[in-house]
């Protein structure tokens, strides 16, 4: 056997992930969600990341602003024009990306949560 002897691979292997890659980042979302439907947008911004949800007339913002020397976290609730939560927090070191995106879930899971509550 040459060491050029062709392995056998498996034909559904490449094709398979390349399909499941396209169909996750190409799948076309729905233009209008319903008006039970959270619609969740997050954003790299920088060293941190915002989150925004929407479902009809109400948001949930949260923006996690990273700088070397601190971070910054904004939360905004709102229903139409009218602010129901507008608070922020300031810690005293950056926070890690793992942070942030753990912040970022617990957000998204506790909007999720109170939402479904209603």
């Amino acid at each position: 056997m040459s060491i050029f002897a062709r392995t056998q691979s498996r034909p559904w292997s490449f094709p398979a992930l390349l399909l499941a890659l396209l169909t996750v980042f190409l799948a076309p979302m729905p233009a209008l969600a319903g008006s039970d439907d959270l619609r969740i947008e997050i954003t790299k911004k920088g060293l941190g990341k915002e989150v925004v949800i929407t479902q009809g007339t109400r948001e949930w913002y949260m923006l996690v602003e990273v700088t070397p020397e601190n971070t910054v976290v904004v939360r905004q609730e709102k229903e139409q024009d009218r602010y129901l939560v507008d608070e922020s927090e300031t810690h005293d070191r950056p926070l890690a990306p793992i942070e942030v995106d753990g912040a970022i879930t617990d957000y998204i899971n506790s909007v999720k949560t109170r939402v479904h509550k209603r």
